[in-house]
């Protein structure tokens, strides 16, 4: 299945989607390898393994062998640091929140793209996650590496689409499957 076909499996209900997932890979004005690792690591992020396989083979076409290991990569270190950190921070007691963390993020030292790549990916898997404390890490550090409010909002947008994407076309796969309110049970 290629984009277009995914595109097209999104429901009528949910033209919107499409229009959506549209204009979010219009670019919004990032770079190709900023746009496709932010969708790779959205993909992965979003758990669906229908949106993962038509997505990553995209991605892959249109960014460097050492940009895609490194989204996922990213993807991977988020989905460690998003759940220790959301859970850290819901905790009423404050004091683990002092303890040493004690895991490995080594690929966030070296990770073979611009910080700013990186840090971008990091907030969008955040996003999808809802770690609040790594979202404003990570948007933090963009700021600080100059990034503006609008263009960190383009990864919002990216995760957003992403993950309805997934909720919708995966639903519909469950939907699909089961008897119809009217007793019709699906050919």
């Amino acid at each position: 299945m290629s984009l277009d076909a995914l595109k097209a499996a999104v429901p009528d209900y949910a033209r919107d989607l499409r229009r959506n997932l549209d204009a979010v890979l219009d670019q919004g004005g990032l770079s190709q390898q900023r746009l496709w690792g932010t969708v790779l690591v959205c993909a992965i992020a979003a758990r669906s393994a229908r949106v993962l396989r038509e997505l990553a083979p995209e991605a892959r076409a249109r960014l460097s062998a050492d940009a895609y290991t490194t989204a996922r990569s990213a993807a991977a270190v988020m989905a460690v640091n998003n759940v220790f950190h959301r859970t850290r921070h819901l905790l009423s007691d404050p004091t683990y929140g002092e303890l040493r963390t004690g895991l490995r993020m080594t690929a966030t030292g070296h990770p073979g793209v611009t910080r700013a790549d990186f840090e971008f990916w990091s907030f969008a898997v955040s996003a999808i996650n809802a770690c609040g404390l790594c979202l404003d890490a990570h948007e933090g550090a963009l700021r600080r590496l100059g990034e503006d409010r609008r263009t960190i909002q383009e990864g919002i947008k990216i995760a957003a689409v992403i993950q309805a994407l997934a909720t919708t076309l995966d639903g519909e796969a469950v939907l699909d499957a089961l008897p119809d309110a009217w007793g019709v049970t699906p050919s």
